[in-house]
């Protein structure tokens, strides 16, 4: 009789703990999504929005500034050009100048040039990002193409200005920084957009 009691106490333990168990899954996996989540579609937004405002990670911003008051024209700084694209876009991307040679407080026009290698229409999106990340929130755009999707057609060609100053608030010990631009494809972003 004590053995069985004993092996009813031990199926209800059995039992009772693949309960604890499975729920323990059931909330781990729930974590889990929801930290998915949470790094897939809130975090970006947010980090983006930190870093337009902060000017940290070198991470400009994405609205026209306003004119500048006045230049130093005691001052020089070297604004250096990097282009690049993703491998998922199929375009060409270069620079006017690879460098240009500024006084704080100066409007620069200086222009980039973007082809389409492939037969059909694709659009796509520049990400600009600065080096010293300390200069991000020094360096101004008026005009950028950097601002707005470009969709160019197949085989098309299209030359996008970007206008800019340095402002004269920028520290005293960074002569030169380098802007980079990094084209991704957004063609289905763009499409799922539209519907």
């Amino acid at each position: 009789m004590s053995g069985d009691n004993h092996e009813s106490g031990m199926g209800t333990t059995v039992a009772g703990t693949t309960e604890k168990n499975r729920r323990l899954l059931v909330r781990l996996g729930l974590v889990v999504v929801g930290m998915f989540v949470f790094a897939v579609f809130v975090m970006p937004p947010l980090y983006d929005a930190f870093c337009e405002i902060t000017g940290l990670n070198g991470k400009t911003s994405s609205k026209a500034a306003a004119a500048p008051v006045a230049a130093d024209l005691a001052r020089t700084v070297t604004v250096e050009f990097l282009v690049d694209t993703d491998k998922a876009l199929p375009w060409d991307f270069r620079y006017e100048k690879p460098a240009v040679e500024v006084h704080p407080g100066e409007i620069t026009k200086t222009m980039f040039f973007v082809k389409n290698r492939d037969s059909g229409a694709i659009t796509g999106r520049a990400i600009p990002s600065i080096s010293p990340n300390e200069a991000a929130q020094y360096f101004k755009k008026t005009e950028c193409f950097c601002f707005a999707e470009q969709r160019l057609e197949g085989g098309a060609e299209k030359a996008m200005p970007m206008i800019f100053y340095v402002d004269p608030a920028l520290p005293k010990h960074i002569r030169t920084v380098t802007l980079s631009y990094k084209f991704y494809n957004m063609t289905e972003q763009a499409k799922a957009a539209s519907r």
